[in-house]
């Protein structure tokens, strides 16, 4: 699912805390990810369920949505997305499957210095592909995503560009997507607002929507989230509502800081 790939609240400068543990850099809930990385050594882990109802291919979903991080280099991240659980219904049709599984790597381009942004580019491929539902913006078999990342008057900025492969019956199609998510920092809450938008080629449409969130920092390696999606088109999921939190594992694999 598109959404488990995706989806920060902020990006959070790492910075040391208690025992010498730095912070996590969730790219949750929302669509677009940032263009920084995890802290190098550490696992973060970024997990959370997915409620989407009024769609195309189904009444309701529900779906279990994972992401594992660990950044090897401060220039290079690897990451897997996976949805363990998705039911969804249509009707009186019920069904239950393991999701989508991919896999992949983030590289920072341009590495961001005060004013200057993040500038980074993903890829992910599809390891394992589920005959279940999926949300109106489909998973793809290759993404490919360009991420900048910056603060502005107090503001952070995460955009990404995407270009995926759709595959539906053994046929391959160009998808093209981007998102805008704002977010602001109060206290230890982080709000945000986002605009997505992504081609739909088989059905020759568009999907796009508004997404807001609400994170919590419990330690700065522990942070809580909160969202709700409205869709924009009318072959958009209406309501999608998201929970979930992002964890770093506060002991670090290899060697010293």
């Amino acid at each position: 699912m598109a959404l488990v790939a995706g989806t920060g609240v902020a990006q959070l400068d790492a910075q040391t805390v208690t025992h010498d543990v730095p912070a996590a850099n969730p790219a949750r809930p929302t669509v677009a990810s940032p263009a920084t990385l995890t802290p190098v050594g550490y696992l973060q882990f970024e997990n959370g369920v997915l409620y989407a109802e009024d769609s195309q291919e189904f009444s309701s979903l529900v779906a279990i949505t994972q992401v594992t991080k660990l950044t090897v280099h401060r220039r290079l991240q690897l990451l897997v997305a996976s949805a363990p659980f998705v039911h969804s219904g249509l009707g009186t049709d019920k069904e239950a499957h393991v999701g989508d599984v991919l896999t992949g790597a983030q590289v920072v381009l341009v590495p961001g210095e005060g004013h200057r942004p993040t500038i980074a580019a993903s890829y992910l491929g599809r390891v394992y592909q589920s005959t279940g539902a999926d949300i109106d913006i489909g998973t793809p078999q290759h993404t490919l995503t360009l991420l900048a990342s910056g603060d502005v008057a107090g503001f952070h900025i995460d955009a990404n560009a995407f270009f995926n492969d759709l595959t539906k019956d053994n046929v391959g199609r160009a998808q093209y997507g981007q998102t805008i998510s704002i977010s602001h920092p109060i206290k230890k809450f982080t709000v945000a607002g986002e605009l997505w938008h992504f081609t739909q080629p088989f059905i020759h449409g568009n999907a796009a929507g508004n997404l807001w969130a609400i994170s919590y920092t419990v330690r700065p390696n522990l942070v809580v989230d909160v969202g709700f999606n409205h869709g924009l088109t009318s072959t958009s999921t209406q309501w999608i509502a998201v929970a979930g939190f992002t964890y770093l594992l506060p002991h670090r694999l290899w060697g010293k800081k």
